[in-house]
């Protein structure tokens, strides 16, 4: 219903600027907006974030109509909204939110995304001081659980032509953190990821695709639990840069899937027999990397 006055609004023209004639709860503001390709045609699918300044949470995230269109409802504050297409530079603004107002549908364009430089052929070793390995599952269907793991090593084998480059990571899965102890060692336990028996968990990729601008799609297999399943991580890359201690030559990207439980025989059933709720089916991950170019003689990474 929403979105369905945003169109009427947008088929008035400029009776659109006057803002939006949507219902709020109360004490809230709504933010609404129209994302048009590089041509000015209207994105369907198009990936809009908001996320709260203050806390840095995200506060709506959703895509676009087939017009286009997005709106959310949102408690008043200032928020940074930004939006994303597949072979298209992301964009973001920042919206104050009034409780009561609701904004004017802002018209947002995307570009096409300029290619960066893929970093040079050679070996890249992460750096964990600036990389994170982060995941976020539901708590069995009720708030979500955010963890990462806090000990792992890994590196880039870049080659000549991107798509032949290989990365390796090994994660130490007694490294698991949630903030909550108990959980933590019953994640580590023989219930879960049995630490004892499955020290690590390894990802080896196969390939790299190429999917436009920035992005890429890493396959590879991923063995956890002593179960190995092939999984496609969608990655962005994010650049090279001369930084950090001695102006080291680095580059970063940004990775991300999804997991299934119990791909990994890992039976959350027998859990709940025993009245244990730990995290539901599916396990959202994410790898945020930073690594730094290293010469033909340094260590290689973990096979």
């Amino acid at each position: 219903m929403v979105l369905g006055m945003l169109r009427r609004l947008r088929s008035h023209g400029s009776d659109a600027a006057h803002g939006l004639t949507v219902p709020l709860p109360p004490g809230a503001g709504a933010f609404g907006c129209e994302v048009v390709d590089p041509l000015g045609q209207p994105m369907g699918g198009a990936e809009v974030t908001v996320t709260a300044m203050d806390s840095h949470r995200v506060a709506a995230q959703g895509t676009t109509d087939p017009y286009g269109l997005y709106v959310a409802t949102l408690p008043p504050g200032t928020y940074s909204v930004m939006t994303a297409a597949e072979g298209l530079s992301p964009a973001r603004e920042t919206i104050g939110i009034t409780a009561g107002v609701a904004l004017p549908p802002a018209r947002i364009a995307l570009e096409s995304a300029r290619r960066l430089e893929l970093p040079p052929a050679g070996t890249w070793l992460f750096d964990p001081p600036h990389t994170a390995i982060r995941f976020i599952a539901k708590h069995v269907g009720m708030a979500h659980v955010h963890g990462r793991f806090t000990r792992f090593e890994g590196g880039i084998r870049v080659a000549p032509d991107m798509a032949d480059s290989q990365v390796s990571v090994r994660i130490d899965a007694s490294s698991i953190a949630t903030g909550n102890k108990t959980r933590d060692n019953h994640l580590r336990s023989a219930d879960f990821l049995d630490v004892e028996r499955y020290p690590h968990i390894d990802f080896t990729s196969t390939r790299f695709v190429y999917r436009g601008g920035s992005k890429w799609t890493l396959h590879g297999t991923l063995t956890m639990h002593g179960t190995s399943r092939s999984v496609g991580l969608d990655t962005t890359y994010l650049g090279t840069v001369n930084g950090g201690y001695g102006q080291e030559l680095r580059c970063a990207a940004l990775a991300k899937t999804e997991l299934h439980r119990e791909d990994f025989t890992l039976n959350w059933r027998s859990m709940l027999a025993r009245g244990i709720a730990v995290v539901g089916p599916t396990v959202q991950l994410e790898l945020d990397v930073q690594a730094m170019y290293r010469t033909h003689d340094t260590p290689t990474p973990p096979e």
